[in-house]
């Protein structure tokens, strides 16, 4: 349920209101607007009287969110989630970042040289795979704990904050000092790890299952919301359908649609959702195109010998030429 207040409400009102509403149990989530002031109650709404709520004089209507996703949902939020680290960088809310970096960390010379590139083509985040969740239990698995140390040695270097995967919960400690802890397709409905999640202080990349209706999405989002940590990003990585021409099928238009819905900002994974490297600048330039508020990029110095999905990544020289084409169809538009 949400409770819209009318223009400059008076503050005793409104305080009064809330105090009210939160004596039968609910949460409020308050929002902001130019104009109007919002009350999003979380919790069982059924037990208050709606046609009461709405007959107070600051008032202006009452309405049910029929969702249930709340938090997440743009009814209780109208205004864009902007989630801002600790150097400045802002995500969403017309600000848009790349992030961009090797799927898997590999050596302290690899992930520098290619911070150090990705940075002067216009990079604001440094991506790359620490722990590595692989198909086939053979695969190179990362360097896990060795890897957030080269690239906390990459950050140091160029001053890009790190986003990076954690796999479970019990790896947590190890991200004390990572800046965005991405949680990919496997784990976006590993309910304990968002709930945790959801505790701590830190923004959330959360990647879109490789099955999962946006709704599902939204829900899994709602965990870590729910949990007082406000600061999430989605991120589309492209679903798994029929075709296999593709590594999966990149899903543009949930960009749009998750703009409807809800009010978190959502980023584009091009290089996982193609799985083509030549694919990533046209899949990358069709995200901006339909509002996407960032874009993740897997760039690798030597693609032929990554020791993880080398088709998908681009040279270094191949991202420069990206990110010129992305400057050119909206200028200004790595300045956001």
């Amino acid at each position: 349920m949400i409770v819209i207040l009318k223009p400059n409400p008076d503050p005793v009102q409104a305080e009064n209101l809330i105090e009210w509403i939160k004596g039968f149990g609910l949460d409020i989530h308050t929002s902001q607007g130019s104009t109007h002031t919002i009350l999003g109650l979380v919790g069982d709404t059924t037990v208050i009287d709606i046609d009461l709520i709405r007959a107070m004089d600051i008032v202006e209507d009452v309405r049910r969110v029929q969702e249930p996703y709340k938090f997440a949902n743009r009814k209780m939020h109208p205004q864009d989630t902007v989630v801002e680290l600790e150097n400045g960088t802002k995500i969403g809310g017309g600000h848009f970042a790349i992030m961009a970096g090797p799927c898997s960390v590999e050596s302290e010379e690899q992930i520098c040289l290619v911070a150090e590139r990705v940075k002067a083509a216009g990079a604001k985040l440094l991506r790359g795979g620490a722990f590595k969740p692989r198909t086939s239990p053979y695969s190179f698995q990362g360097l896990e704990d060795e890897g957030i140390r080269l690239l906390l040695e990459a950050k140091r270097h160029t001053g890009l904050p790190i986003v990076t995967e954690i796999m479970e919960l019990s790896q947590l400690d190890l991200f004390a000092d990572v800046d965005v802890i991405q949680v990919g397709a496997r784990n976006m409905q590993n309910f304990s790890l968002l709930k945790e999640l959801g505790r701590t202080n830190k923004p959330i990349l959360l990647k879109r299952g490789l099955a999962n209706t946006l709704q599902e999405w939204l829900m899994s989002a709602e965990y870590v919301l729910a949990g007082g940590n406000e600061q999430v990003i989605l991120c589309e990585r492209g679903i798994r359908t029929f075709e296999t021409a593709t590594r999966n099928t990149l899903d543009l238009s949930a960009i749009p649609m998750i703009h409807h819905m809800s009010h978190l900002p959502v980023i584009v994974d091009p290089s996982h959702a193609t799985g083509i490297a030549w694919m990533v600048k046209p899949m990358a330039l069709g995200a901006v195109a339909v509002g996407a508020d960032g874009l993740m990029v897997e760039v690798h110095n030597d693609p032929p010998r990554a020791k993880c999905d080398g088709a998908q990544s681009l040279t270094p020289d191949a991202f420069d030429d990206l990110t010129a084409s992305l400057a050119a169809i909206r200028p200004g538009l790595l300045d956001e």
